[in-house]
């Protein structure tokens, strides 16, 4: 079963802009496969379109001639190319430059998986040239307007690829070796032979402390590796789209944490195959509460604007707001509940609200949460976990 993405129309409309689009994204989460149904809609409109895999050697080949001949291929081949996994392609910043400054009118699609590689190979500036495209696993909203419940999102994740498996056991298995197929593939070319047994500790650590605020300090000492690696790492898995960092949100109060971050994997599922639970029942589970926190934050993360940030909040007295949504300069809080009592307000919501009356809304997000409630000037909603996608 293959879900619509919201995304494949704003890829559709791109095909009018005369920039280079980049499509970027962590392993399996569509890229591939909005660039083959982009290519099955321009085929149809009557334009000619070439696909390029370069992680498929016969295509990568292709382009290992002098920049003249890639240039040729580029430009002269179809109206719109389309370039999988293009950051294998040598020099592709001065060639996408060129293809761009030729006037030749042809359209470029290229997708990546890893930014650290993407931003080396795009040293040159491509300012005005280039539109980038985030793609992200699967939304709760994508789920619903599939017809598909997201219930199963909390322990199996929501990458496009467990859609084709059928049984639990045959999406456990494909997200066991997705998590194997990146560490062996994609971190043994940026980290140290002798340091991937290190950095796959680091990996379970963030995976098994999601949502927590962890230091450099105490992960180099569980680790056994520099603060300085530890931050080279920790940077090598944000580049690579695999862990997002959450910072701390404060107005420079003495008593609000400045400096802290909370870090989250990209999918649930990834997360569970690196802990190694994939226990479908919750009540057995110590973690529910950062599955559901998760959930939220990915759907926060998934549409994020030019006009908004997200961070979390914590004093030094421990009140604390899972995440706060800053909208045009104005914060909205949101606190996430495995277990809420109906209409009570938790005690880090009300810590929040006294402390920035200027708030214009806030929420709790729980299982079966509903209704709203006042709390001095602030309207509080309640908002079941599955329909975090409205906030």
């Amino acid at each position: 079963m293959l879900a619509k993405r919201k995304i494949y129309n704003e890829l559709c409309n791109d095909r009018k802009r005369r920039e280079i689009t980049i499509l970027l994204g962590a392993r399996q989460v569509g890229k591939t496969f909005l660039l083959r149904e982009l290519e099955k809609f321009l085929k149809e409109t009557g334009q000619k379109t070439v696909y390029f895999n370069l992680e498929i050697p016969d295509d990568l080949l292709k382009f290992k001639g002098s920049e003249s001949a890639i240039f040729k291929i580029l430009t002269k081949t179809a109206d719109v190319v389309l370039l999988d996994e293009f950051h294998y392609l040598k020099n592709a910043s001065h060639l996408f430059k060129a293809v761009f400054d030729s006037g030749s009118g042809v359209k470029i699609f290229a997708s990546g998986s890893s930014s650290l590689e993407i931003h080396k190979h795009l040293k040159e500036s491509l300012a005005g040239r280039r539109h980038l495209i985030k793609i992200f696993p699967l939304s709760l909203k994508e789920y619903k307007d599939n017809r598909l419940s997201p219930d199963s999102v909390l322990v199996e994740g929501s990458l496009p690829g467990l859609l084709a498996r059928e049984t639990p056991e045959e999406k456990q298995i494909y997200l066991c070796d997705l998590l194997e197929t990146y560490i062996l593939k994609d971190i043994k070319a940026l980290v140290r032979e002798e340091n991937v047994k290190a950095f796959n500790h680091l990996l379970y650590l963030l995976a098994d402390h999601q949502g927590s605020v962890v230091s450099v300090a105490s992960l180099s000492r569980e680790v056994g590796l520099t603060p300085r690696t530890i931050e080279k790492y920790l940077t090598v898995l944000e580049q690579t789209y695999v862990c997002y960092s959450l910072p701390s949100f404060s107005t420079n109060l003495a008593n609000e944490l400045k400096k802290s971050r909370k870090y989250y994997l990209y999918d649930l599922g990834i997360r569970n195959a690196v802990i190694k639970n994939f226990e479908y029942d919750l009540s057995l589970r110590t973690d529910r509460g950062i599955l559901y926190e998760s959930v939220v934050f990915l759907e926060l993360l998934q549409k994020i604007s030019p006009n908004t940030a997200l961070y979390f909040w914590r004093t030094r007295q421990k009140a604390e707001v899972d995440f706060v949504k800053v909208v045009n300069r104005r914060p909205v809080p949101i606190e996430v509940k495995s277990s809420l009592a109906p209409g009570v307000l938790p005690a880090g919501m009300k810590a929040f609200l006294d402390r920035y009356p200027e708030a214009p809304e806030g929420y709790v997000v729980g299982e079966g949460a509903s209704g709203e409630t006042l709390y001095k000037k602030t309207v509080v909603k309640f908002i079941d976990w599955r329909n975090a996608d409205q906030i």
